[in-house]
């Protein structure tokens, strides 16, 4: 006669522990969505103004983590966060094509300016070419604090220096601070000195700070903002899902004009830009 053979009690702890693991694995993901985003977008307050409203309706809730576009890149690169809302087109392209990212779109624009002193000792107030302003600042004295940290704000920079045949880099007036846009800023007015920033954070900065513009307008400071899923094929463990929930929120009408409702003292900071063709596989 064969002998009996009965279920071990601890195949089955094995078995409920696996599963439980799935579960827990499942909720993790399940309304919680890590988004790498720019400083400009958080320390303009836009973000403080958009998520609410997709968390209410989407009931996922969002994790703001605002570094410069090159590190928010580096982080999706390494599968460390879901989802990326950047201002650096090249860069951006580049994620994607390197398989790091999916389904990029165009969300919003606004402006890079430069701003300084309101008593502007580089006499560059009404300039609306850059390239001239950042050469007549070279030789003038006054301090210009860069962002330095790989942003897209430090990128647009670094272009324009380049532009004009400059490095800036170890000369006594040029300052690299390593900061997000709204410290560089504070630094601007506290030396005092110059720096490009984006609009929206000026915009948000403007009072505390006393800095004024000095070069607007030149198309060569336009600012286009892109989001860009990580692409869950090469990081299966990301919260891909959630991501495009986000994605086709803040590309709807409903983001959309969210967006274009967002003003600081009644000027609109930022301007919805997506079509539905700028979405990119």
């Amino acid at each position: 006669m064969q002998p009996r053979h009965t279920s071990s009690p601890f195949r089955h702890l094995r078995r409920a522990t696996a599963a439980a693991c799935v579960v827990l694995m499942s909720a993790a993901h399940a309304g919680e969505l890590k988004l790498a985003t720019t400083t400009s977008t958080d320390n303009s307050g836009l973000l403080k103004y958009l998520l609410p409203r997709f968390e209410q309706k989407s009931g996922v809730s969002v994790k703001v983590i605002a570094v410069g576009s090159g590190k928010a890149m580096k982080m999706g690169e390494m599968g460390d966060v879901d989802v990326l809302l950047v201002h650096a087109r090249k860069m951006e392209d580049a994620f994607v094509a390197a398989g790091y990212g999916v389904n990029r779109r165009d969300v919003m624009y606004n402006d890079f300016i430069v701003v300084g002193p309101a008593n502007d000792p580089a006499g560059l107030k009404g300039g609306k070419d850059v390239l001239a302003g950042f050469r007549k600042l070279s030789g003038s004295g006054s301090k210009f604090i860069s962002r330095g940290d790989n942003s897209g704000t430090d990128v647009m920079e670094k272009e324009y220096w380049k532009e004009i045949g400059i490095e800036p880099k170890g000369k006594p007036w040029y300052v690299s601070a390593g900061l997000g846009m709204g410290e560089v800023l504070t630094m601007a007015a506290q030396m005092p000195g110059y720096t490009l920033s984006d609009r929206a954070t000026y915009g948000a900065y403007r009072a505390k700070t006393g800095l004024a513009i000095a070069i607007e307008g030149d198309p060569k400071m336009f600012n286009p903002y892109g989001i860009i899923a990580v692409n869950p094929a090469r990081h299966p463990g990301t919260n891909y899902g959630d991501a495009m929930k986000l994605m086709e929120w803040v590309t709807s009408k409903e983001g959309q004009d969210a967006i274009a409702s967002y003003k600081v003292e009644g000027e609109q900071l930022f301007f919805p830009n997506y079509k539905a063709q700028t979405a990119q596989k």
